[in-house]
């Protein structure tokens, strides 16, 4: 199809999702400062997909906005790939910024030196070097993401990504999917790269659903069972009190709203779990103060 307008608006509302996909996971990691379970071997490789993908849509001469998404996507990745080792290995900001300024420089070089090549090389009718650069791009979008799969796997769990993130990126991913079709011309490796990370992240959240949606959900019907056969035999819960040390109540909640951890969902995370732990075991420790 040949619709310019329509590829433009949806290639837009595509690069929009890509330019804030990241930050609900960047600003997570910062409230909570850590980075546990999110792995930065994913984001470098998302940092050097947005190279070759760069290359692919400015050379294909694809609309702005697709030009622009994949430099977004390298930036995004670079800063939460140092996050992890600001916060997890306790990096300095410095040098933080010693290592990742650099590395984007030269990413920027790379881009630019390629964009130059295939563009003489498109002038002599070699396609090859440019398909070559579609496909290193969704190689590695998939190797990203499927890093976090062998992380899934191993701890049965899915963990230190944020949903939010993961939603927004699907977003964009399916609007720039749906923008190239749109396009003057039928672009398949296009559809390809798009396609081929927007399947990896319904799979992300269908692990999410099995592995902590789930359980969350029976944990809360099994609760609720059990306070309504307490009601039902007249019995109130003890629960424990600074001041008398025990009393009897109607039931509260184990943990407080305001104990719950940084999350942009339902879907807690092992690592948010055991800051909770870490917090209430500190206020049992100290106890009250003496007035």
């Amino acid at each position: 199809m040949n619709v310019p307008v329509a590829a433009n608006v949806l290639g837009t509302i595509g690069a929009v999702c890509w330019s804030i996909q990241l930050i609900p996971q960047i600003v997570i990691n910062y409230r909570r400062h850590n980075a546990v379970g999110l792995q930065p071997t994913m984001m470098m490789l998302w940092a050097w997909a947005g190279v070759p993908l760069g290359v692919y849509n400015i050379v294909k001469g694809f609309n702005i906005a697709l030009r622009i998404q994949p430099q977004i996507l390298t930036l995004l990745s670079l800063v939460t790939w140092i996050q992890c080792y600001y916060y997890e290995k306790k990096w300095s900001i410095w040098r933080s910024l010693a290592l990742v300024v650099p590395v984007a420089c030269i990413m920027g070089g790379i881009q630019a030196a390629l964009i130059i090549a295939l563009r003489i090389a498109q002038d002599r009718n070699a396609q090859w070097p440019l398909i070559l650069m579609a496909v290193l791009s969704a190689a590695l979008l998939a190797a990203g993401v499927l890093r976090h799969y062998l992380d899934i796997y191993t701890h049965r769990t899915v963990r230190g990504i944020s949903f939010l993130f993961v939603g927004i990126d699907a977003a964009g991913d399916l609007f720039s999917l749906v923008s190239v079709l749109f396009q003057q011309e039928l672009d398949i490796l296009g559809l390809v790269i798009y396609g081929t990370e927007l399947i990896l992240w319904i799979g992300v959240f269908a692990c999410g659903g099995y592995y902590n949606l789930l359980p969350w959900v029976r944990s809360r019907g099994k609760r609720g069972k059990a306070t309504n056969n307490a009601a039902g035999n007249g019995e109130l819960p003890t629960v424990c009190s600074r001041t008398s040390g025990r009393q009897t109540g109607p039931p509260v909640e184990a943990i407080a709203m305001h104990d719950l951890p940084s999350s942009t969902s339902v879907f807690r995370t092992p690592s948010g779990e055991l800051e909770v732990v870490r917090h209430r075991s500190r206020g049992s420790i100290t106890g009250p103060s003496d007035p």
